[in-house]
């Protein structure tokens, strides 16, 4: 298994070469984004299960980082040059760079992990978690702290400057700011349920809601105004080192930039197309980078709005290209931000699907399939594959990580394992 590992993990490096300006190797949706305090070290998380240390000097892949079983969603710089990774599967890992394995790793939440933040002594790690709490680790020594209050999902979590207090985010329409150490909070209720907070150097906090619109807040939580950002949910926020601009990524693909001390949209950075799931700021304040659907990470120049590097927005190949007008194909393409078709790819959140039928469940080397899996007897054949889709994963294979979706019609599901047939031989 080790060496199976290894062979992945050099496999995934040398598919990541420098591209122009944009960072090309995930498999998925990347997740999350931190910059090195100096700007010259990017860590990304990605829906592929993986991290990723990237040298921008290099435009190139120094690292892969793998030890979680699920989406990593969160990731980290600490002050000591270590790095911290956490996703779907609740677990934080803390990393040295060049080393195969977490240095420790934190458990204890019952959810996905959706946001880290670093206290600014280093000495702390705050988690945000959509099992409704927000955990406080400490780095050195001394016991975590659980903070309980949130209704619903957290989903992201800050430091105020001075480190003295912490600002969480949910879904329940709250903001709580938090008094460390004694874990007290005041409760700021909200318009809209809340996807991101972010504190300027000054101490102003910034939540991104899912109505499109900023809402900005004295650190004592009083109101501070707001900005309409765009119609789309804002998913992903960053601030300027300098606290002037501010970066709110959207589900609808677009970035607004916002002048904080005007209040107001001053350009919009229009990607791909693709939903961006994470922005951060270099230390220059002027460049941002963000992180696609498409699983690229893109550099933009915040001051202009204009990309970085040429052939930035070229559009990626389309994996069933070769199929097209295939009526099983097109009922595949759901499934292509999971799984592949080739051993040859780069892997994505799934399992290669690459001579699946005749496979035993769960045998693929490789992959780390849950303990649940491991114990059925199912071999995957168009029978098996057409059932899973009939009566839909959750009951078929229950313990898989595979969303939940199902093929009503028979016709569909045929073509749909007809189309595997062709596709996956070997």
């Amino acid at each position: 298994m080790r060496l199976v590992t290894a062979l992945l993990t050099a496999s995934l490096l040398l598919a990541l070469q420098p591209v122009r300006a944009q960072l090309t190797g995930h498999g998925g949706p990347v997740r999350a984004i931190a910059v090195s305090a100096d700007g010259k070290t990017v860590l990304s998380g990605s829906f592929d299960t993986a991290a990723i240390r990237w040298s921008l000097a290099t435009e190139s892949a120094e690292q892969v980082l793998r030890f979680h079983s699920d989406a990593v969603d969160a990731v980290a710089f600490l002050g000591d040059g270590r790095m911290a990774t956490a996703g779907a599967d609740g677990q934080i890992a803390i990393w040295t760079p060049g080393r195969q394995q977490p240095d420790q790793v934190f458990e204890g939440h019952t959810g996905p992990i959706v946001g880290l933040a670093a206290s600014p002594d280093a000495s702390k790690l705050a988690s945000a978690s959509w099992d409704h709490t927000v955990r406080v680790s400490p780095l050195l020594d001394g016991a975590t702290r659980v903070l309980e209050g949130h209704l619903q999902n957290v989903n992201g979590v800050a430091f105020a400057p001075d480190g003295k207090s912490l600002v969480s985010v949910g879904y329940d329409r709250t903001m709580r700011i938090w008094q460390l150490p004694d874990g007290t909070s005041e409760i700021v209720m909200m318009p809209a349920p809340l996807n991101a907070v972010a504190v300027s150097p000054d101490g102003e906090i910034v939540a991104g809601a899912a109505d499109g619109k900023l809402r900005l807040l004295t650190s004592e939580g009083k109101d501070a105004g707001e900005v309409a950002a765009g119609a789309a949910p804002i998913v992903a926020l960053a601030i300027s080192g300098d606290g002037a601009l501010i970066a709110a990524a959207s589900v609808g693909g677009t970035v607004a930039i916002v002048d904080r001390k005007a209040r107001s949209v001053v350009r919009t950075l229009a990607g791909s197309g693709v939903p961006v799931w994470s922005v951060a700021f270099l230390p220059d304040g002027t460049t941002l980078l963000t992180g696609d659907a498409d699983g690229k990470i893109r550099r933009w120049s915040a001051r202009s709005g204009e990309p970085i590097g040429s052939n930035l927005l070229g559009t990626p190949a389309d994996p069933l290209a070769a199929f097209a007008g295939d009526h099983g194909a097109e009922i595949f393409r759901a499934c292509v931000a999971c799984h592949t078709l080739s051993e040859t790819d780069v892997q994505r959140a799934g399992p290669t699907l690459a001579g699946l039928y005749g496979r035993k469940i769960a045998s693929l080397p490789g992959y780390r399939f849950s303990d649940a899996l491991k114990k059925m007897d199912i071999v995957w054949t168009p029978e098996t594959v057409s059932r899973l889709f009939e009566v839909g994963p959750n009951t078929y294979t229950p313990g898989t990580k595979m969303p939940e979706q199902r093929i009503g019609s028979a016709d569909d599901r045929r073509a749909l394992t007809d189309f595997l047939g062709r596709a996956t031989s070997r």
